[in-house]
């Protein structure tokens, strides 16, 4: 069963109603006419006391004996089913701020995750009556979705291949929003965003972890400052035989040997000055 809409007239009509209905029973009773002037109170105070205000993004689910009636979702003073029940619902955007969750990603590593998922109540049938609490629900389906999202992907891809909770935060967040979607569906909430708002890795291991970090960007700095320096010994050795210089095999290898140390050396090179022949 979905939400329906509740049946509801004009709440000030209502109002005229007991207005009424009071005034002439009190003139009836005072013109010694009790029956009829305690029946017409009794109809009055039977419509003002079902009279019920909605405000702005809120819902009122109305219940009838056990039975849902509906609900009503348009804001103001509404005069609903006499001896009827109604349960206020808020359709605000809300925001669920999850606590920092440790689990493995894929690789077994240990970390810490969280994430911050906004929703509203779309189905207030759903929300009511089909989950036992619907915040409460989101809250458990929220930190479960997470796990299951986090233990899909390693923390980080040092290969630079496929996803990584890291380097692809949108990718992440946006199969999380599609796992909560399908998971919270049933308790008529719809996702509107999710965030991850902590990553990192677990205390025991991060220490490791960084220095693991540390070596992969030190080996892909010297990774490519090698391909620049050959690259800029191969255009030197160009320039010079375009020039009309011939440099041979020996020549070359050690032009090749002095260049490639001045470039790759993390230290400043030390030129020596040679003023006698090579051979």
């Amino acid at each position: 069963m979905k939400e329906t809409s509740a049946w509801s007239i004009n709440g000030f009509l209502g109002l005229l109603l007991f207005v009424i209905g009071a005034g002439v029973g009190v003139l009836l009773l005072t013109q010694e006419y009790f029956a009829f002037g305690v029946i017409l109170i009794v109809i009055g105070i039977i419509f003002v006391s079902n009279i019920t205000a909605v405000q702005p993004n809120e819902a009122s689910v109305i219940n009838f004996f056990g039975s849902y009636k509906g609900t009503i979702r348009t804001s103001g003073l509404w005069l609903i089913i006499p001896f009827s029940t109604r349960k206020k619902i808020s359709l605000r955007v809300r925001n669920f701020n999850s606590v920092k969750l440790k689990v493995n990603d894929i690789e077994g590593n240990p970390i810490e995750i969280a994430a911050v998922v906004v929703f509203k109540v779309v189905d207030t049938y759903k929300a009511l009556f089909d989950v036992d609490s619907y915040e409460k629900f989101v809250e458990i389906q929220s930190e479960t979705a997470l796990r299951h999202v986090a233990s899909k992907y390693p923390y980080d891809r040092f290969d630079g291949e496929g996803y990584s909770l890291r380097g692809n935060a949108d990718e992440v967040a946006a199969e999380l929003s599609l796992e909560l979607q399908h998971r919270l569906s049933v308790a008529g909430v719809e996702v509107i965003e999710s965030r991850l708002t902590h990553l990192a890795y677990s205390t025991e291991i991060a220490s490791a972890m960084l220095q693991r970090q540390q070596a992969s960007a030190i080996l892909s700095a010297r990774q490519t400052i090698v391909d620049g320096a050959v690259g800029m010994v191969q255009m030197a050795i160009a320039r010079l035989e375009a020039e009309g210089l011939h440099l041979d095999e020996e020549r070359k290898a050690a032009m090749i040997n002095n260049l490639l140390v001045a470039i790759v050396s993390d230290r400043s090179a030390s030129p020596v000055i040679n003023t006698g022949s090579l051979y």
